[in-house]
């Protein structure tokens, strides 16, 4: 009886060793494709805010996880790749939601939807600065001092509000950083 129980132990400690092994290689395995979760999220929480828009526009969970299924099983495979596999998944799940919910969308609110994502996602990426956008959105915001207009072909109310923007623009965006100095 000890006999047999030893061996039954010794089993039982194999097992556990190889469940072990497995439940790391899985965890890791689910921290790969975090990302596509990520971006799965980004996704979804932009055609949620389409009922802003119009309340025709709502999608359900269970539609969002039906498409999201089928994009895992017809994106491409990538072998011994999961770099690759995570590109492949997030370009195609994207493209697959933007031509599902495009179909539903009145012609009127297509280009909407495609800013609002792009947006999202680059902002989900880090790629957008908050700055930047917030300049995008509303334009410049301050006191302003206008230098007398050295044009003669802008007005005064032109050349302030052009000013305006060019000056912000020098402030707050690197890449217009000096063009504030060839506009005077």
């Amino acid at each position: 009886m000890l006999a047999e129980a030893k061996i039954t132990n010794d089993a039982i400690a194999i097992r556990m060793e190889e469940s072990k092994a497995t439940e790391y290689i899985i965890d890791k395995t689910r921290e790969t494709f975090r990302v596509v979760a990520y971006r799965a999220s980004i996704l979804f929480f932009s055609i949620v805010d389409l009922a802003v828009i119009n309340s025709m526009y709502q999608y359900s969970l269970q539609w969002f996880s039906n498409l999201f299924g089928s994009s895992v099983n017809d994106s491409p495979k990538a072998p011994d790749n999961s770099d690759q596999r995570i590109l492949n998944l997030n370009n195609h799940f994207t493209l697959n939601l933007y031509e599902n919910v495009c179909r539903s969308l009145f012609e009127k609110d297509k280009l909407l939807f495609s800013f609002k994502l792009t947006v999202n996602i680059l902002g989900g990426d880090g790629k957008m600065d908050q700055d930047e956008m917030r300049f995008f959105l509303a334009g410049p915001s301050g006191d302003i001092p206008i230098p007398p207009n050295p044009t003669k072909w802008l007005g005064d109310l032109d050349f302030a509000e052009t000013y305006k923007q060019i000056y912000k623009m020098n402030q707050i965006l690197p890449a217009f950083a000096g063009l504030e100095e060839f506009f005077l």
